[in-house]
This record gives structure tokens, C-alpha cells and sequence, in this order.
């Protein structure tokens, strides 16, 4: 049984149904309980509902937002759940499910508990009231459960560091991803360059992230809304959708460069490799991330990256040699590193062929779902 808070896209939440499918095809019975989904970012509800070795199970109380009394009542809902499903493993995921999803594992004796960290709740952006009530509950449900997984090793770290869990708790295990899709996508460049009206001699730094807090397209703006304006043939093109869409493209704008940013809005996670193909470098200039699965999936698109040096980013984006680091805030540093890469195609061609021999074996969702099964049976066995 996985428990996720919400079935949105989102990098998380790709992770733990490619874990779901893999499973299922293995011969596994798995369910998969969310919380409602809402908003402008999208579901996966209908991918996961299509494979049909799944049993989807939604849960109206486990909601994102601190809310003690629909918590507790998510808590007695999970309960249930768990006693009438009887599941061997309990697996959760986020930061809510995994706090209250652990707390109702444990309580039942469920013989293996385990939790992924896909990116920590508390954070340098967080107020300090709510990082002290995250600290705390992470330590706590860190003792209701018997394994710890991480997408990165720096989710390790900085768990340990706020003395969250044991060391042998914890395993690294990095995302999986549908390696192929990337590697071939369904679409190439100069065909979506044409369907989203960019030209072939366009150079173009493209997002995939929601529009939301935290995830940087302000920082984009600040970087190069000059050099926009002076250059014509440099595009944006922004991968995605959410509650800032609409302050974004008013802030667009009244820059002048309306002309120059490409909003896809919502697309499905299947074509993101698509519009990866229309690119010539990606940014990621996200404030936080546990290991950005979109930083991978350009890299196995053989573009180069440019990547704000957060959390578990510098375990992919090696500076230098699958593409550049920035701090940060630092939009000097940004406007410089993408100025070199459409100035240097030889750079981009050589990045973005390093990055894909580096992410091909690594990050294939097959060796994903190997290795949870390995973590799961250590446990069950012991």
C-alpha cells in the first residue's frame, strides 16, 4: 500500500506510480491511497485508473495544509484502510501522508513500514515556526518506521544533520524514470518547434515546472528579461501550469517580451519529452528540490542543464561536464551560463551527451522498483 498526499503532476508523484506499475507488473497486489486532488497543476488519477493493477483508494482528509482536526480524522481513515487491506508493506510518500501514514502503519504493526523523502518539508524559505513543527514531526514518525528512502544522498544528510532518523535507516534510491521516452521522444525538435510557432534559428531555454512558489521562472525574468529584449531570436518556453500563471504572464507583459515566452500550459507527463526535444538548454532554477527529476529527463534528451545548486541537484547536474551550477538568487551567473551555451553549440552538443551516458542506467524506473523490492524483503525477512 503507497499513501501519497496528492495525485497531481509533480516529480514526487511520477515516482510513485512508475513504483505502482513496476510492482503490479511484478505480480504484486498494490493500492495506491491520495488525497482530493484540485487546482491547475493536473491529475494523475486517469494514468494510474488506466493501468488497471492498481487499486486506487481516495481518502477526503489527507489534505496538504495543516488541519489537526481533519489530520486526526485522516489518521483513523488510514487505520481503517490498513486493517481491511492487510498490506505487508506500507509505503508513503510527502511529507503529510508520511507523518500520518507511518503513524497509522506502525500503530497496526504493518511488518514493514517505509518512507521515501522526495524533498524535505522544512527549508530556508519556510518560516521558523513551521520548520521547528516539521523538524519535530519528521523525528517522530522517523522512529514509526523501519526503512528511510532517498532520492538523493543529500536527503540523508540533511535529515541526520536535524537528527531525523538513524544512519541505517536510510538507502538512497534515485528516481526512476521511463528511460526510452527521453532517449526517443515521440516528436522531435523542428516538428514542435513549428507546432508552437518558434523558428528553427531560435534559441530556446526552456522550464518544466509548475508555476509556483519557490520554482524560479521570477528569477528567469530577472536573468534575462534585458537580453530579451534585445534579442528576438532568444525564446522561453515554459513547460507547465499553476497558481502563478497569471501574475507571471502579467509581469510578461509589462516587460515588453510577451512575444518572446511560449506558456504550453498543462501538458501530459508522456509529451514532456517532446517539448524537451524543442530545446536547446534547460533551466532549473528551483529554490528547493529533493533530486529534480526534470534536470534528468533533459539530460537523457541530451540537452545541457543549467540548475540551481540545491539539495540533491549537484548529484546530476555536474558542473562542467553535464552542465553548469548556479547559486541561488545569482542571475549574473545565470544570464552568463546560458549567454556561453548559445554561443558555444559544440559546449551544448558535448554537455548534453555526457549528461545522457550518465543518466541512461542510472535512472531507468526498472532499476527503481528492483531496488525498493530489495529494501522491502531486507526488512520483511529480518
Amino acid at each position: 500500500m503507497h499513501i501519497s498526499t496528492r495525485l497531481i503532476l509533480g516529480g514526487s508523484q511520477e515516482n510513485t506510480i512508475l513504483s505502482c506499475e513496476g510492482q503490479a507488473d511484478a505480480g504484486n497486489e498494490v493500492s495506491l491511497v491520495y488525497g482530493p486532488i484540485y487546482g491547475p497543476e493536473g491529475s494523475l488519477r486517469d494514468r494510474v485508473a488506466s493501468h488497471g493493477g492498481i487499486d486506487l483508494i481516495e481518502t477526503p482528509n489527507l489534505v496538504r495544509q495543516l488541519a489537526p482536526l481533519q489530520d486526526y480524522r485522516c489518521y483513523r481513515d488510514l487505520k481503517r484502510l490498513i486493517r481491511f487491506w492487510k498490506p505487508d508493506v506500507v509505503h508513503t510518500h510527502s511529507s503529510k501522508a508520511g507523518i500520518i501514514g507511518r503513524a497509522a502503519a506502525w500503530n497496526l504493526s504493518v511488518p514493514c513500514v517505509v518512507h521515501t523523502i522526495h524533498g524535505l518539508p522544512f527549508h530556508p524559505y519556510e518560516k521558523a515556526w513551521r520548520n521547528t513543527l516539521y523538524v519535530a514531526s519528521e523525528r517522530w514518525a522517523a522512529k514509526r518506521c523501519h526503512k528511510i528512502a532517498c532520492v538523493a544522498d543529500a536527503m540523508r544528510d540533511q535529515s541526520l544533520a536535524k537528527g531525523i532518523g538513524k544512519q541505517k535507516q536510510f538507502s538512497t534510491i534515485y528516481s526512476g524514470m521511463e528511460v526510452d521516452r527521453y532517449l526517443s521522444p515521440q516528436r522531435d525538435g523542428d516538428a514542435m518547434r513549428q507546432e508552437l510557432g518558434i523558428d528553427k534559428d531560435d534559441f530556446v531555454v526552456g522550464t518544466v515546472s509548475r508555476l509556483a512558489e519557490h520554482k524560479g521562472h521570477d528569477d528567469v525574468l530577472d536573468a534575462l528579461g534585458e537580453v530579451l529584449r534585445n534579442s528576438p531570436k532568444l525564446k522561453l518556453l515554459w513547460v507547465g501550469d499553476g497558481w502563478w500563471r497569471e501574475r507571471l504572464e502579467q509581469r510578461i507583459r509589462e516587460m515588453g517580451i510577451e512575444k518572446q515566452v511560449i506558456f504550453t500550459g498543462l501538458v501530459q507527463p508522456e509529451t514532456i519529452a517532446n517539448y524537451i526535444a524543442a530545446m536547446d538548454v534547460l533551466v532549473h532554477p528551483s529554490y528547493r528540490e529533493g533530486l529534480p527529476r526534470t534536470v534528468v529527463q533533459a539530460m537523457l534528451g541530451a540537452k545541457p542543464v543549467i540548475a540551481n545548486d540545491v539539495d540533491g541537484t549537484r548529484e546530476v547536474c555536474i558542473s562542467g561536464k553535464t552542465g553548469y551550477l548556479v547559486d541561488v538568487g545569482d542571475h549574473e551567473a545565470l544570464r552568463v551560463a546560458v549567454l556561453e551555451l548559445q554561443a558555444n553549440p559544440d559546449k551544448r552538443m558535448n554537455l548534453g551527451n555526457e549528461g545522457r551516458a550518465f543518466c541512461k542506467e542510472q535512472f531507468a524506473a526498472d532499476k527503481m522498483v528492483q531496488e525498493l523490492d530489495k529494501l522491502y524483503r531486507e526488512v520483511l525477512v529480518r
